[in-house]
């Protein structure tokens, strides 16, 4: 099988195939026994981020248990802040921590030189993973979207009513723009860099797009995500980039059209029937299984994706979830999932 014919990349090219591909967000974590093995082995979460043999083992073990289309570079978003100079750190029992940045000054502080050096070991371990896969499935790079990563680097971590970095970028937009436009150039070449070394697609998350006041969607999402798109095109014209910009609701019309990306990442919120009538007419669809369902296993899986073939599976689609695996989630019900998605 050539790179041309490759399942998941025949879809990014506007295919309909059936079955569609499948890979899941945050298919290499918890949930697999192997992982939670190679993580106990090297320690720290960022240690197995920045070990390349390490995080290409991550990233190849759900591929070889359940037979994906794609395998998605194990690594992390906020590496990018981490690379750009802010200190970052994962307290046990409480995810990521940053060091704050909350002026434009701070924000001008942060270096793009140095960058892609800092990253290496990413670039290195997308590399190997590359020459490991079969000749059928293709390897997905990423990055965080700048609000996204804004909002980590602003709040100092996860945040329950984003209320620093909201404050920021209504009353000070010329000194927050600062920061959105230091993490464009940031992003843009840690995805050039990752297909360099072999990723053959990217997706770009927005995880926390769905908070952005409607007023400021356009300037901190459409035109970021934009000008992300715009630099890829300028390096790698042919390269798919999928957009995931969750909790946008409607406005994921625009987002589509106004971006530029070539598939569009709809979470669970978005009912698959408003997917088949505005979103897929557009390019390819990738979804969007609830993860809890996934999880709960059973009638109730199976329900919810024959609904999804059904109404998304006639158009350009890639069987996904509407967020990431979530930590409890049995291997079987993956197994399962794949298999109902292979004889549908």
């Amino acid at each position: 099988m050539t790179l041309a014919t490759k399942p998941l990349l025949r879809v990014l090219r506007g295919e309909s195939l059936k079955p569609p591909p499948v890979w899941l967000m945050r298919q290499a974590g918890r949930y697999l026994p192997e992982y939670r093995a190679l993580r106990e082995k090297l320690g720290g979460f960022l240690d197995l981020c920045y070990a390349p043999d390490s995080a290409a083992a991550a990233t190849l073990q759900p591929v070889e248990r359940f037979g994906f289309d794609a395998a998605i570079l194990f690594s992390d978003i906020l590496l990018v802040p981490q690379a750009l100079g802010q200190k970052l750190w994962f307290a046990p029992g409480e995810g990521p921590r940053l060091a704050p940045i909350r002026s434009a000054n701070e924000a001008a502080a942060l270096r793009l030189e140095g960058l892609t050096k800092h990253l290496e070991p990413v670039y290195r371990a997308a590399a190997l993973v590359a020459k490991a896969l079969g000749p059928e499935t293709a390897l997905i790079g990423f990055a965080g979207a700048p609000w996204t990563l804004a909002t980590y680097m602003v709040e100092g971590g996860p945040s329950q009513d984003f209320a620093r970095v909201k404050a920021w970028a209504a009353e000070d937009a010329a000194g927050f723009d600062l920061l959105i436009d230091r993490l464009v150039e940031a992003v843009s070449l840690h995805l050039a860099a990752q297909t360099e070394a072999g990723a053959e697609a990217v997706q770009i998350f927005d995880t926390w797009a769905g908070i952005v006041p409607v007023a400021q969607f356009e300037r901190l999402v459409l035109q970021p995500t934009r000008r992300i798109v715009e630099r890829l095109r300028d390096t790698h014209p042919h390269l798919p980039v999928i957009g995931f910009p969750r909790g946008i609701g409607p406005l994921a019309r625009r987002y589509f059209a106004e971006t530029g990306v070539t598939a569009l990442s709809i979470d669970a919120s978005i009912t698959v029937d408003f997917a088949a009538e505005h979103l897929q007419p557009l390019g390819p669809v990738q979804g969007n299984l609830d993860p809890r369902l996934l999880l709960a296993g059973g009638e109730a899986l199976e329900h919810a994706v024959a609904a999804i073939l059904a109404a998304l599976g006639k158009g350009p689609l890639i069987f996904n979830l509407g967020h990431g695996v979530l930590p409890e989630t049995p291997p079987a019900h993956v197994e399962h999932l794949v298999a109902l998605i292979r004889h549908a």
